[in-house]
């Protein structure tokens, strides 16, 4: 049996490994077939094609022929899709639910004093990073957002401040009820409706020279954009300071701006 690797590769979204992917394919090309069968024409070791098979079934990809020789059935991939978002959707509930309680645990209060104990042995200069990947980013600022007590500044572009409406707006609207300052600088001519909705939890105004991307938490830590926007969001990257003094420098530059 030949099968391309990208379509093997593929099947990695149906939760499935290498052996599974090569055995379950093996079987649709067949409908019924043995494990001696499906051994020879995937090219999985006959010491591992039961045990795979045997998790193929729990995982509801196939079915158990009863008789002699064990035979498999395949089950429809439409059906599988089904079964597979089922599963999932459990699964996200399930970790959803033991998450939210670690929320008020012993655990979690011993972890953030684990946490808080190191950062004060954190040398200045160490508090750097660097982001690749948009989603990346937005998880990074979506946690300093959270952490902001007094102000955000932030400059962006017309299509930055549209992807922030669906990625950041929340945070940034809890931001501006618990009191802090949200200012954006954007450039003229971006979208109208955007900009309004905006202008509901923080300042907008509107500048011929903004052309950069970047956030400033109360002064004290920068996170700018190193890329153009127009670069894939895989390798869109970012870098983080927590600088006081250089932040400070930077703050003096924003509101000359402002």
């Amino acid at each position: 049996m030949i099968v391309g690797q990208e379509l093997l590769g593929r099947l990695k979204d149906f939760g499935l490994n290498s052996y599974e992917s090569k055995l379950w394919v093996a079987l649709l090309s067949r409908g019924v077939s043995t494990a001696g069968e499906l051994s020879d024409i995937s090219n999985v070791p006959r010491s591992r094609t039961y045990d795979v098979l045997e998790s193929l079934e729990k995982k509801g990809f196939i079915v158990v022929k009863i008789g002699k020789p064990i035979k498999y059935l395949a089950v429809p991939p439409a059906e599988v899709v089904e079964r597979v978002k089922k599963r999932v959707m459990k699964e996200a509930e399930q970790k959803n639910k033991s998450l939210s309680k670690l929320k008020d645990s012993e655990v979690l209060t011993e972890l953030n004093s684990l946490h808080n104990e190191g950062i004060r042995l954190v040398d200045p200069t160490d508090k750097s990073a660097s982001f690749r990947g948009r989603e990346k980013v937005y998880d990074h600022l979506n946690m300093s957002i959270k952490g902001a007590k007094k102000s955000i500044h932030i400059m962006t572009t017309g299509a930055g401040l549209k992807r922030k409406e669906s990625s950041l707006w929340n945070q940034l609207k809890k931001a501006n009820a618990r009191g802090v300052k949200v200012s954006i600088a954007i450039p003229t001519g971006t979208d109208k409706k955007t900009v309004k909705k905006f202008s509901e939890i923080a300042t907008v105004k509107e500048s011929k020279i903004a052309d950069s991307r970047y956030f400033l938490f109360d002064g004290k830590a920068l996170t700018m954009m190193m890329t153009d926007e127009s670069t894939h969001p895989s390798f869109d990257s970012a870098v983080w300071l927590e600088a006081p003094y250089f932040a400070k420098h930077f703050m003096n530059m924003v509101e000359q701006h402002w």
